[in-house]
């Protein structure tokens, strides 16, 4: 593909500081820079996106916002300047991309800020619509009837949109694509006049508890509002900028001349050795020497104070050490016997087929084999039916 760029004449625009600056950047004037190339029957509907940067920089200026839902919107340049930038022209740059042929047009937009006369506005309030998204709001219609419903319920004699900021900027979270649900817009608005007796029902004590409660509060003029537009009353802000008390403190300047301190001397050019033996014996010989001590004396304790076997005997009872060598003994007498003895294995754990042939194997021993070579305990349990009865011993005899 061939990428083509083409250049249009700069626009320039005339914003006042402090007063809301929308500027649509629609797809249609930028249509025409594009070729169609519609098959035949069809109408050129290609998808266009806008890139937006300040002249010389990759971003917009901190007071300048940007939106666009799809390819197929329009954008939207939107945000309050503010008084640092009046008399300073901003440059953007605006390229639209076409998304079908990958061509792109660029041209610029000449921000000039103006000072307003009564800016800043002393009285300002923000209001949180739940069923608006920020570029339904941007509309110029939408926004002038918000304007017009704020107007009859605060009667001031000038009224202007400050501000518009999506929920989404402000830690909201995305709404889930059911029911046509929106993100919410934070619209602040200034007049010139105090609040009126309704927007000051959201102060009030029962309407702070039913907010704390998260109840909907109950505002008189609401009604203006709901035809059209759902207010969140426990989020308006109002904030009156005539009762604030300015932190500004005055800086007592002196006379700029510090007190004498001496003349300045440097450190000589010319270094001295340092000897550096005390620090090494302080910091390894005398540690190493206290752990030397401390093994030595643990090795005494475990090594040269061992009671021994003779002291052990010692102090153990005479009638316990006999009964301890009598249980060694038969130990040793029953290892013994159970190393002599030669018994075959019985004929139920021997197999009764030959693995490979198949043959009946004889049984290990013969039927002259000498039965009188088994052991006692073999006989007794030959005999199960058989019980010996011990005898009973007189009380006289031990």
């Amino acid at each position: 593909y061939t990428i083509l760029s083409k250049v249009h004449s700069d626009r320039n625009v005339y914003p006042s500081a402090g007063v809301l600056f929308v500027h649509v950047l629609e797809r249609e004037y930028f249509k025409g820079e594009f070729p169609p190339y519609p098959k035949p029957g069809e109408i050129s509907n290609d998808p266009i996106t806008f890139n937006t940067n300040l002249m010389g920089y990759p971003d917009r200026p901190g007071w300048l916002r940007y939106i666009q839902r799809t390819p197929y919107s329009d954008g939207v340049l939107y945000g309050s300047p503010t008084v640092e930038n009046v008399g300073k022209p901003t440059i953007i740059e605006i390229t639209a991309y076409n998304r079908r042929t990958f061509e792109t047009a660029r041209h610029n937009l000449i921000i000039n800020i103006m000072s307003a006369e009564d800016f800043p506005l002393p009285y300002q309030a923000e209001f949180f619509i739940r069923n608006m998204n920020v570029e339904e709001m941007l509309a110029s219609e939408v926004l002038g009837d918000f304007l017009g419903a704020v107007k009859n319920v605060w009667q001031p004699e000038r009224l202007n949109a400050i501000n518009i900021t999506s929920a989404l900027d402000r830690g909201g979270r995305v709404p889930l694509p059911i029911n046509d649900m929106k993100e919410g817009v934070y619209v602040m608005v200034g007049a010139d006049v105090p609040f009126s007796s309704c927007l000051r029902e959201v102060e009030n004590p029962q309407n702070q508890l039913r907010c704390s409660q998260e109840m909907e509060p109950v505002i008189t003029c609401d009604k203006k509002f709901r035809t059209q537009f759902h207010i969140d009353w426990c989020k308006i802000s109002l904030v009156d900028n005539t009762k604030q008390v300015s932190t500004f403190q005055e800086v007592i300047r002196g006379e700029g001349i510090l007190p004498d301190g001496g003349e300045y001397k440097p450190p000589s050019d010319s270094l001295k050795s340092r000897d550096y033996y005390s620090d090494f014996l302080i910091t390894l010989a005398v540690p190493s020497a206290i752990a030397l001590v401390l093994f030595l004396i643990l090795a005494y304790i475990m090594c040269c104070r061992r009671e021994g076997v003779e002291k052990r005997n010692m102090q153990t009872p005479d009638i316990q050490l006999v009964h301890h060598s009598a249980i060694q003994k038969s130990t040793k007498e029953l290892r013994d016997m159970s190393k002599n003895r030669e018994i075959a294995w019985p004929l139920s754990t021997l197999p009764v087929f030959h693995p490979v042939t198949g043959e009946i194997v004889p049984p290990l021993h013969t039927d002259s084999y000498d039965n009188t070579s088994m052991p006692l305990m073999q006989t007794q349990q030959s005999l199960p039916h058989q019980t010996q009865i011990p005898q009973q011993q007189s009380a006289g005899q031990y």
